[in-house]
C-alpha cells in the first residue's frame, strides 16, 4: 500500500472481518503507521485490541508478515481465531504434527500465507531461516508481539530474543535491491528503561511511538499482608468465596506451587486445575478451553498462562505470591475486566520481617541468586569465548554459552554479525556486566516499593511506567490505599 493508504478500504475490511463500526483510539493511527511501512513501538494496555493493529495491515498487503510470539498457546489462539474467519494464517512450533508442518512450509513457499506466527527460536532455526531468505519470498513486516518478553527473558532465559535486531539486515541481503520492511514491537508493559532496550535491541529506525497509560479505571487493586502459610490460603479462599461462580485466575510463581495449591483447592470442593509450562501442548489447550467455557471457574497458574487469551468476563485475579517484576504484575492483573466492567486484583504478601512466614523472602532471594549465578557465569565465560565465532558452536562447546553471549550483547561487549555469529567489541570489561546486574536489582526493588507504598497504587504505577505528568496529584479512589485514606 506504500505511502498512499486507501482508508475507505481499510475501514470496510476492518468492519467486514471483525464486525466493529470503527477503531478504538489509537488503533487507527497504528494501522496507518504499519501500512506506510514505518517502524513502531506500541505500548497499549491489556484488552486494548493490540492484535487487530498488526493483523489488519498484514491482511491488506501482498506478502508475508512474520509475528514473533513467546508462547505456543498465544500463537495457537490467534491463528485459530484468524482461520475461523478464513484468513491465511499459520504457526510453526515444536508441537505441530509433521503433516501440518509440511502443509505450512508449502504455503510459505507458494506465498499463500499473510501471517506466520513463530517463536524467536523457530525463526532462527535453519529450515525456516533458509526458506525466509529466498529472494522471491516477499516479507512485509516483522512484528514482535508481547515485546516485554525480550526485556524479561532475552538476557537470561531465551537468548534468541537478543538476536532479533540482526534479522532484518540479514534477510534484506537476500532480497531484491530496494526492498524494505518495517519492524513493530507491541506490549502492554514497558517502562522507559524497557522501551530503550526494545528500541536498541531491535534496531528500530526512528520508530513512531504509541505510549498509552496503563491505568485501567475498572481494576481495583489491593495488597493484603498475611502472617502464616495457613493464613495465606484462608485469605485467598475468602476472596474466591466472595466472587461466587465468577471467572478468575490464581497466580503463583512455580510449577510445584501451582500443583500443590490446585490440589488443596480441589480438596475443599473447587473445580480447578494447575497450569504451567511443564504440561503438554494438548493438555494446556484443553485447560484453556475449559476455563474459556466456564467449565473451570479459575485455574492456578504460573506466568505461562493468559498472554493473549481473550476472556472478557474475568472478575478477579489473585496473586497468591507476588511477582518479582512490576511488568509481570501489570500483565497478570490486566487479564481481569477486559469487558471494562469492574474487576478485583488481590496480592497476598508476607509481613515484612519474614519471621513468621519467610517464604516470600526466600523466593525473592532464590530468584536473585539464580540471576547472579548467570551474571557470574557470563563473566567467567567472557574470558574463554573466542573473540569471534558462531553462536551455535559456542552453545555446544560451553554450557550457558548462548546466555553468556546474550548478556555480553546486553552489556555492549559483543555485536552480532548476523543472527548466527558474533564478534567481541574491544576488550571485555567485567564492570559492564556488573552494571547490568545492579540495574536488574533496582528493577526488582521497584516491585517491593509498590507492595509497600502508602500512596495511590495507580499513581505509583503511572510513575513507574513513565507517565509522570498524568501521575501528578493522581488518586484513583478505588485501590486499597485510596479507600483507607
Amino acid at each position: 500500500m506504500g505511502d498512499r493508504v486507501d482508508w475507505q478500504q481499510v475501514r470496510s475490511t476492518f468492519q467486514k472481518l471483525w464486525g466493529y463500526d470503527d477503531f478504538r483510539p489509537p488503533q487507527g493511527e497504528i494501522v496507518r503507521s504499519l501500512l506506510t511501512q514505518k517502524d513502531a513501538l506500541i505500548v497499549l494496555p491489556t484488552g486494548g485490541g493490540k492484535s487487530i493493529c498488526f493483523q489488519l495491515p498484514a491482511l491488506l498487503q501482498e506478502g508475508l508478515t512474520l509475528v514473533v510470539s513467546p508462547l505456543v498457546a498465544l500463537m495457537e489462539n490467534q491463528v485459530q481465531e484468524l482461520r475461523s474467519r478464513h484468513l491465511p494464517a499459520a504457526t510453526l512450533h515444536g508441537e505441530i504434527p509433521r503433516r501440518e508442518r509440511i502443509r505450512t512450509l508449502r504455503a510459505l513457499e507458494n506465498q499463500s500465507l499473510r501471517l506466520l506466527y513463530l517463536s524467536p527460536e523457530t525463526l532462527l532455526s535453519p529450515p525456516i531461516w533458509d526458506r525466509l531468505r529466498q529472494p522471491h519470498l516477499r516479507i512485509n513486516g516483522l512484528i514482535l508481539d508481547e515485546a516485554h518478553c525480550l526485556v524479561q527473558w532475552g538476557d537470561t532465559f531465551r537468548p534468541a530474543y537478543r538476536r532479533l535486531g540482526a534479522v532484518r539486515p540479514a534477510l534484506l541481503q537476500h532480497k531484491p535491491p530496494g526492498t524494505q520492511f518495517a519492524i513493530a514491537a507491541f506490549t502492554a508493559t514497558a517502562d522507559p528503561h524497557a522501551q530503550k532496550i526494545i528500541r536498541t535491541t531491535l534496531q528500530l529506525q526512528q520508530p513512531e511511538l504509541f505510549l498509552i497509560s496503563p491505568y485501567r479505571p475498572n481494576l481495583n487493586l489491593k495488597i493484603k499482608r498475611i502472617c502464616t502459610p495457613r493464613g495465606r490460603r484462608q485469605q485467598m479462599l475468602k476472596f474466591i468465596q466472595a466472587h461466587k461462580k465468577q471467572s478468575g485466575l490464581v497466580y503463583v510463581r512455580s510449577r510445584k506451587d501451582s500443583e500443590n495449591l490446585a490440589q488443596w483447592l480441589q480438596s475443599v470442593g473447587y473445580q480447578t486445575a494447575a497450569y504451567h509450562a511443564g504440561l503438554g501442548g494438548d493438555e494446556r489447550r484443553e485447560l484453556e478451553q475449559h476455563w474459556l467455557e466456564n467449565k473451570l471457574q479459575f485455574v492456578v497458574c504460573t506466568c505461562a498462562f493468559g498472554m493473549g487469551i481473550n476472556k472478557p468476563d474475568v472478575r478477579w485475579v489473585t496473586h497468591f505470591q507476588a511477582p518479582i517484576l512490576l511488568s509481570e504484575y501489570i500483565q497478570e492483573i490486566g487479564r481481569g475486566g477486559r469487558d471494562r466492567a469492574s474487576a478485583d486484583a488481590l496480592t497476598l504478601i508476607s509481613e515484612p520481617t519474614g519471621l513468621l512466614n519467610p517464604e516470600d523472602k526466600q523466593r525473592n532471594q532464590f530468584f536473585s541468586e539464580q540471576q547472579q549465578k548467570q551474571y557470574r557465569l557470563a563473566q567467567t565465560l567472557s574470558q574463554k569465548l573466542p573473540k569471534q565465532g558462531e553462536i551455535n558452536t559456542v552453545s555446544q562447546q560451553f554450557r550457558g554459552g548462548a546466555i553468556a553471549l546474550a548478556l555480553l550483547h546486553s552489556a555492549h561487549q559483543v555485536q552480532w554479525l548476523d543472527p548466527f555469529s558474533y564478534r567481541q567489541i574491544g576488550k571485555i570489561n567485567p564492570q559492564k556486566i556488573k552494571q547490568l546486574s545492579q540495574t536488574q536489582t533496582q528493577i526488582q526493588k521497584q516491585m517491593q516499593q509498590y507492595l509497600n507504598t502508602k500512596t495511590c497504587r495507580w499513581q505509583f504505577l503511572l510513575n513507574a511506567f513513565g507517565f509522570s505528568s498524568e501521575a501528578v496529584n493522581f488518586k484513583c479512589g478505588h485501590c486499597d490505599n485510596c479507600k483507607n485514606n
